[in-house]
C-alpha cells in the first residue's frame, strides 16, 4: 500500500533539498517567485545566446544568404518540438504537484517515466527532422537561394533532439522542486561552449552553416548531460536510476492531461508562425526575410523575461494546488501578472529604442536587413506585454490542471485569427506591417477570454481541492 505524508502546511516541504529547493506552499510570496523565476530568465537567456551566436556569427562571416538560412528554420524547429516540449510542461505539474502533496513514491516514478520519454521524444525527433528537412522547407516556400544551406543547417540541428528533449525534460523536473539555479550553470558551461565552437568552425575552419549547427548540438550534448548526472546524483525524491527508467501509465496519463494540450498548441501556434514565415518568404526579398529572422532573434530575448514568469504562475500554481493552498494561488496570479507586465513594457520598449544598434550587430554593412528588423519590432515588441499577460494566464490555468480550454482558446484566439488574416486582410494590404499587426490583435483576444475563462472555474477548482484535504484530513 503506497504511503503518503498527511497534507498540511508541511506537505510542500516533504522533500525538499535545502540550499536549491525554494518553499513554495509557505512564507512570503513575492520574494520567493522573483527568487525561482530571476535563474529561469538567464537560462532562457543563455538558451536564446545559443541562436543568438548562431546568427551573429554567420551573418558577419558567411553572409547574409547564410544567415537567412539559420534565421529561417525557427519556425519551422519550433513546429516540430512543440509537441514534446509540452510534454515537459506535463512533466513539470506532476512533479510539483506530487511535492505539494507530499506524494514521495509517486514523484519518483514520474522522474523516471520523464526522462524516458524525453529519451524516447528526442530520438522521434531526430528521425523525422533529419528525413524531412528539405521537404519541409519546400512547403514553408523558403527562398531558392537559401533552401540548400537551410536543409544542412536542419539535418544536422535535429541530430542533437536527443539532448535537446532530455534537457528540456531534466530541467523541468529540477524546476518542480524550485531548483532553477542549476539549469543555469549547465546552461552557462554549454553556452561558453557553444559560443567558442563557433568562432572555431565559422571563422577558422569556414564551415559556414554546418559549423553553426556542430557547434550547438554538441553544446546541447554538453548540457543534458550535466542535467542527466545531477538527476542521478540527487539523494531526494528526484533521484533518478537508470536501471528504474521505464514508462508507467498511469503518470503518462497524467502527464498527457496538461502536456498534450499544451504540446497541441504549442504546434498550433508555430503552425500560424509558419504561415506568417511564409508569406514573409512570399516577397521573394532576402532583406525582408533576414530582417525579420534578425528581429524575431531580438525578440525572443524580451519573451525569456516574460516566459520564467508562465513558469513561475505555472510551477507556484501546481504546488499550492497541490498543497490545497488556493490564496495562494491568488496571490502568486496577482503578482505574476504585474510582473510580467512590467518586464514587457520596459523591455520590449527598450527593445525598440536600441533597434537600430541591436539589428547592426546581426546585419554589420545591411542597411537594407537593419530598416526591416526595427520594422518588425516597432508593431511587435512595443506591445509584447500583451504576450506576456496571455501566457501567465495560460500558466495558473494549467497549474490548476485545466490544459485542454486553454488550448482551444489559444488555437481559436491567436491561431485562427492569425490564419484568417494573413487570407483576407494580409491579401488585400499586401506588406509586412500587416502581417506583424496579426500579433498583437491575436493576443488580445486570447487573453481577455483566458481571464474571463478563469474566473468562471476559479471557485469550482478551488472547492474541489479543498473538499479532497477535508476528506484527507479527517481521515488522518
Amino acid at each position: 500500500m503506497q504511503k503518503r505524508r498527511a497534507p498540511g502546511p508541511e506537505a510542500g516541504q516533504a522533500v525538499k533539498k535545502p540550499g536549491y529547493s525554494i518553499d513554495m506552499v509557505n512564507g512570503p510570496l513575492a520574494g520567493k517567485l522573483l527568487l525561482f523565476a530571476l535563474p529561469l530568465m538567464l537560462s532562457s537567456l543563455l538558451q536564446l545566446l545559443f541562436n543568438a551566436a548562431d546568427v551573429v556569427v554567420v551573418g558577419r562571416y558567411a553572409g547574409k544568404e547564410a544567415l537567412a538560412a539559420v534565421g529561417s528554420n525557427g519556425s519551422l524547429i519550433n513546429l516540430l518540438v512543440n509537441l514534446f516540449i509540452g510534454f515537459s510542461v506535463g512533466a513539470n505539474v506532476v512533479v510539483a504537484r506530487d511535492l505539494g502533496a507530499g506524494r514521495e513514491e509517486d514523484v519518483g516514478k514520474s522522474v523516471h517515466t520523464s526522462v524516458t520519454l524525453s529519451l524516447i521524444s528526442g530520438v522521434v525527433l531526430m528521425a523525422a527532422g533529419t528525413i524531412l528537412a528539405r521537404q519541409l522547407l519546400v512547403w514553408t516556400a523558403s527562398p531558392a537561394e537559401v533552401i540548400g544551406l537551410a536543409t544542412v543547417y536542419l539535418r544536422i540541428y535535429f541530430c542533437g533532439m536527443p539532448a535537446n528533449m532530455l534537457y528540456n525534460f531534466g530541467a523541468a523536473i529540477l524546476r518542480a522542486q524550485g531548483d532553477t539555479r542549476r539549469p543555469l550553470y549547465f546552461l552557462s558551461i554549454a553556452g561558453v561552449t557553444n559560443v567558442a565552437l563557433n568562432l572555431l568552425f565559422v571563422i577558422v575552419l569556414e564551415m559556414s552553416v554546418a559549423g553553426v549547427a556542430l557547434a550547438t548540438i554538441i553544446s546541447q550534448y554538453i548540457s543534458a548531460l550535466l542535467v542527466l548526472q545531477c538527476l542521478i546524483r540527487d539523494k531526494g525524491a528526484l533521484r533518478l536510476d537508470l536501471k528504474k527508467l521505464g514508462l508507467d501509465k498511469r503518470v503518462i496519463i497524467r502527464i498527457c492531461q496538461v502536456g498534450l494540450p499544451a504540446g497541441f498548441q504549442g504546434i498550433v501556434f508555430s503552425l500560424s508562425n509558419v504561415v506568417i514565415q511564409s508569406s514573409i518568404n512570399s516577397f521573394n526579398s532576402t532583406a525582408i526575410v533576414a530582417g525579420s529572422s534578425t528581429s524575431s532573434n531580438i525578440e525572443g530575448f524580451v519573451y525569456t523575461g516574460m516566459n520564467a514568469i508562465y513558469q513561475t504562475c505555472l510551477t507556484f500554481t501546481s504546488q499550492n494546488y497541490g498543497a490545497g493552498k488556493c490564496r495562494r494561488v491568488d496571490r502568486t496570479l496577482l503578482l505574476c501578472l504585474g510582473y510580467v507586465t512590467a518586464i514587457g513594457l520596459a523591455l520590449g520598449n527598450l527593445a525598440v529604442f536600441l533597434g537600430p544598434q541591436l539589428a547592426s550587430i546581426y546585419a554589420p554593412g545591411e542597411p537594407e536587413v537593419v530598416a526591416q528588423a526595427v520594422l518588425r519590432l516597432q508593431y511587435v515588441c512595443s506591445l509584447y506585454f500583451l504576450c506576456g499577460i496571455m501566457d501567465t494566464m495560460v500558466g495558473v490555468l494549467r497549474g490548476l490542471g485545466y490544459s485542454v480550454v486553454p488550448m482551444v482558446v489559444s488555437m481559436v484566439g491567436a491561431c485562427v485569427t492569425r490564419l484568417v488574416w494573413v487570407a483576407t486582410i494580409f491579401q488585400v494590404y499586401r506588406s509586412p506591417e500587416v502581417l506583424y499587426l496579426s500579433y498583437p490583435v491575436s493576443w488580445t483576444i486570447t487573453l481577455t477570454v483566458h481571464i474571463l475563462f478563469f474566473l468562471f472555474i476559479r471557485r469550482h477548482a478551488y472547492a474541489k481541492v479543498q473538499g479532497i484535504h477535508a476528506i484527507k484530513a479527517g481521515n488522518a
